[in-house]
């Protein structure tokens, strides 16, 4: 049910003051046309005090029924009966408390004018009632499908989110898995890095954002684990200039393109691969970069179509509504992968 205005302030002060202003009108209109100052003011307290009870008669109507289309026959109908009552009963109260002859046969004379003010008040009356409820309606509408689109995007980057950790997990195991007999001590050091980098992450997973720092810690955490799976054949070299300090990103973002980066880089070839990421604030926006080499020969590194890729993709859209924040390219034997997040403008740092 839709709140009443005359609770609002905002509205009670324009609705007073129009009222004050109409019975102003009134008498001076009557005044000029030769009826006495008390005669006038008191036509016109009687006559707008029943048009006020109408108009709030009509503004409880609408707020319990808010007509559509069809629906307006009926409120054309209301307005007509409720004028018809109007004219009458004020009528009989005027000719009741001013009974001078003269002025009952003004009144008597000017019921067609007066009957279509009377309609004309109560019609716009109506329109302001509607407009308003319907402007509430709409509002409440809108509100309500923002809320049901925000939960929407909330569920989809959960269940995005929460996809990471299984896809990096299962891999960790199963390295884990085959460490276990043949190195018992890398097994023991993997658990401890892994059990570090669930913690870890665990912690930042209910904020939308963190600072590059708390996700290059994080990012640390897991390339310790990739090193005890890969040995000496994966190094990384992260740049970060200071004016990245205190930019921030979504948590989790780096880990599958980084993983992405291992994946493509390092299965289809026995060389030894280095893995760059690079990091700068150009323009109010966080730049990163993750360039990994690969075998030309025997892999074909996916432009966007892995789920690592996917994943951050969807995430960035659904937090920026841009679908180009993400890009790929491949230049000789290099892998590049490019994100852009934008910085809000009040933490930029160009």
């Amino acid at each position: 049910m839709a709140a009443s205005p005359f609770r609002s302030t905002q509205f009670m002060i324009p609705f007073s003051i129009g009222w004050i202003v109409w019975i102003s009108v009134h008498q001076l209109a009557l005044y000029y046309m030769g009826v006495g100052w008390f005669t006038a003011l008191t036509d016109s307290i009687i006559s707008n005090s029943l048009l006020i009870f109408i108009a709030l008669l009509l503004f409880t109507i609408f707020r319990f029924y808010l007509p559509r289309s069809h629906g307006f026959l009926n409120i054309f109908i209301w307005i007509v009966l409720l004028t018809v009552a109007w004219f009458f009963t004020c009528h009989q109260l005027l000719i009741r408390f001013l009974p001078d002859k003269q002025y009952t046969d003004l009144l008597s004379a000017s019921w067609p004018l007066r009957a279509a003010v009377g309609f004309l008040v109560n019609s716009v009356m109506s329109v302001i009632a509607y407009a308003y409820f319907n402007w509430q309606e709409q509002t409440a509408a809108e509100k309500q499908k923002a809320e049901a689109l925000q939960l929407s995007k909330e569920a989809e980057l959960f269940k995005l989110r929460e996809q990471l950790q299984p896809h990096f997990l299962f891999n960790a195991l199963n390295s884990i898995n085959a460490l276990i007999t043949v190195a018992p001590v890398q097994a023991r050091t993997m658990v401890h890095q892994l059990s570090d980098f669930l913690r870890h992450t665990l912690k930042k997973e209910k904020e939308t954002l963190i600072l590059l720092s708390d996700e290059l810690q994080t990012l640390e955490l897991y390339l310790e684990i990739e090193k005890v799976r890969f040995g000496n054949r994966l190094s990384a070299a992260v740049h970060t200039s200071e004016a990245c300090n205190a930019a921030q990103l979504p948590p989790l973002l780096l880990q599958p393109l980084v993983e992405n980066a291992i994946k493509f880089g390092l299965y289809d070839t026995t060389d030894d691969i280095l893995i760059e990421l690079t990091a700068n604030c150009i323009n109010n926006d966080l730049i990163i970069t993750i360039q990994n080499p690969f075998d030309a020969t025997t892999s074909l590194p996916q432009k966007g179509t892995g789920f690592g890729l996917s994943s951050v993709q969807r995430r960035l859209f659904l937090l920026y509504n841009r679908s180009d924040l993400l890009k790929t390219e491949v230049n000789g034997n290099i892998f590049k992968t490019t994100v852009c997040i934008p910085q809000p403008v009040n933490k930029a740092n160009a």
